[in-house]
């Protein structure tokens, strides 16, 4: 009697249900992320060899551009349903005696860092378009007389009290406006803070290289 043939199956796997599985992750992670809004200049920071890590949350970072305008950034903290941004614009509403409505007081919680007098924050909100509040954008006053941006750090703090602070400097901008800004840190008790800066190589002397 011969012999039964049993036939060799090649294995097989069935990718349908992994394929599946990425699509369903790859849209709820679109649907879910929160996309950086582009900040209000561009700042080319100076190099160094620090590697010191800024913190993610609770900070504000003061920004300096290149032609010495100032802008300013608070985050929302590790929980936003505390709305930190939205109470900080409404203390500096009050203070010059300005309302924003709940769309505008959303939209300035979608911002990234501003810089313009506090009486101009209404139609900034409303501008119709990027270009228009790229316009409005001429730095928040720091002149002795008006130093608006001790009132943007003091209302700050007074609704998150773990913030901590990163001074953000184009390698092009004058020390004297560099200066400035330090001293409003210093006035408002804020003595330990972040410089942020680009990331390079250190340099090793040849007299420390092991041959």
């Amino acid at each position: 009697m011969g012999k039964i043939k049993i036939a060799v199956k090649t294995p097989r796997i069935d990718m349908t249900p992994m394929v599946d599985l990425f699509f369903l992750l790859l849209v709820f992670f679109i649907l879910t992320a929160t996309f950086r809004p582009e900040e209000a200049a561009p700042i080319k920071t100076p190099m160094s060899t620090s590697q010191t890590p800024i913190p993610d949350s609770h900070l504000v970072t003061i920004l300096i551009s290149k032609d010495d305008k100032v802008f300013f950034n608070v985050d929302n903290g590790t929980d936003s349903t505390e709305h930190i941004r939205a109470k900080v614009l409404q203390a500096i509403g009050s203070n010059y005696k300005i309302s924003f409505t709940p769309k505008e007081i959303k939209k300035f919680e979608g911002l990234a860092s501003f810089g313009l007098p506090a009486v101009k924050l209404k139609d900034f909100l409303n501008a119709p378009d990027q270009k228009a509040r790229e316009a409005m954008q001429i730095g928040i006053p720091i002149d002795s007389l008006d130093n608006q941006l001790t009132m943007w750090i003091r209302f700050a703090r007074t609704y998150n009290n773990d913030l901590s602070f990163a001074v953000k400097g184009d390698g092009d901008a004058n020390y004297p406006t560099v200066k400035k800004v330090l001293a409003v840190l210093q006035d408002n008790n804020v003595n330990k803070f972040n410089l942020t800066t680009d990331l390079k190589a250190a340099e090793i002397p040849s007299d420390f290289i092991i041959k």
